[in-house]
């Protein structure tokens, strides 16, 4: 097995073991993958558990509570977020004692034994969405729940939103979440800030730079750009990650939650399908990503950021872009789709 990001090393002149060797330990602790499955040929949980070990993988994100692959990480220390999905968000905002009994089932079960950091409660819940208006009393039964059993300060309670909430985003000063987002955000941000949760955030500059290829360079869009492409005040930025990222910390503070932590809890680039979805391309972009993060952001500097990378494989019934099949770090068959540049 290999991974983008892999040196190989010979033991005892049998094998190959993957190990890797680009993170350095603290680099290794802010690196997740998101374990996505929309698919109908993946592998077998405790295979895939066992291909995040084999890669040195800490962090996992699914996006429901799968429990295969829950059972699968029995004594693993490998990080699970677990998602809620966007379906029963008004189930648990409204029953107090449906999420109760969803956080019994799915996670107090398993707490002793599994090493569970986050349950992120509805993914890109846009302000017109029906979920919308339950998510910040979803979140806060679900939170009741873990406070409960003692649990509210080991695991933390979030949401995860893209970047479609900000009315603004250029230059990344001008960053603010809109009105209509405002109404729903709002009370999520109150939460968090409450009990010291981060905010999840989704972030793709591969769907900004298809979304205007005119006024974008690639070279921006993958880390790659030689020098300062947007000056904003004291501000240079090199590449559209960080320009995005500090337009939503301009939107937070805004909001009144200027100092609430952000974790990147998706960003990937397809190889296939669409614009620019290229093997190179997307090789770029994770291998940028991974030492670019370590970094921080112009507006929040030298603070490594937790990030997932989208995803673990290629889901062959995502859409309905084509380019949706093809994130994956890896094919089904457990192959690596990268090499290190």
């Amino acid at each position: 097995m290999a991974f983008m990001l892999m040196l190989f090393v010979l033991l005892s002149g049998l094998e190959m073991l993957p190990v890797l060797g680009i993170f350095n330990a603290t680099a290794a602790q802010s690196i997740g993958v998101c374990y996505g499955q929309v698919a109908n040929n993946l592998p077998p949980a405790q295979e895939v558990i066992d291909l995040f070990k084999a890669n040195g993988i800490g962090k996992m994100r699914i996006y429901n509570p799968n429990i295969p692959i829950i059972e699968a990480l029995k004594g693993s220390t490998i990080e699970l977020s677990v998602g809620v999905p966007n379906e029963v968000i008004q189930s648990f905002a409204t029953n107090a004692a449906a999420a109760t009994a969803w956080v019994q089932t799915n996670i107090l079960t398993y707490a002793n034994v599994v090493n569970f950091r986050y349950i992120v409660v509805g993914n890109e819940i846009m302000p017109g969405d029906a979920a919308a208006q339950f998510i910040a009393p979803a979140m806060q039964n679900i939170y009741n729940a873990l406070a409960a059993a003692k649990l509210q300060r080991q695991i933390k309670v979030s949401t995860a939103i893209q970047l479609g909430l900000l009315a603004s985003s250029y230059p990344p000063s001008s960053g603010q979440f809109s009105l209509a987002a405002s109404v729903y955000i709002n009370p999520i941000l109150s939460f968090l800030v409450t009990n010291n949760a981060p905010l999840l955030v989704n972030l793709y500059t591969y769907f900004s730079y298809i979304g205007n290829t005119k006024e974008i360079s690639i070279d921006y869009a993958l880390f790659t750009s030689p020098g300062t492409v947007v000056k904003d005040g004291k501000y240079e930025y090199q590449n559209l990650f960080d320009a995005s990222l500090d337009a939503v910390y301009a939107a937070l503070h805004k909001a009144g939650a200027p100092n609430l932590e952000v974790v990147i809890s998706e960003s990937g680039w397809p190889s296939e399908g669409g614009v620019a979805a290229t093997i190179d391309n997307a090789n770029k972009y994770y291998t940028n990503l991974i030492k670019h993060v370590q970094n921080g952001t112009p507006k929040r500097p030298k603070k490594p950021l937790e990030t997932y990378l989208f995803a673990m494989f290629d889901e062959n019934q995502k859409g309905p872009a084509e380019t949706e099949k093809h994130f994956g770090l890896f094919s089904p068959t457990k192959q690596p789709k990268y090499q290190q540049n």
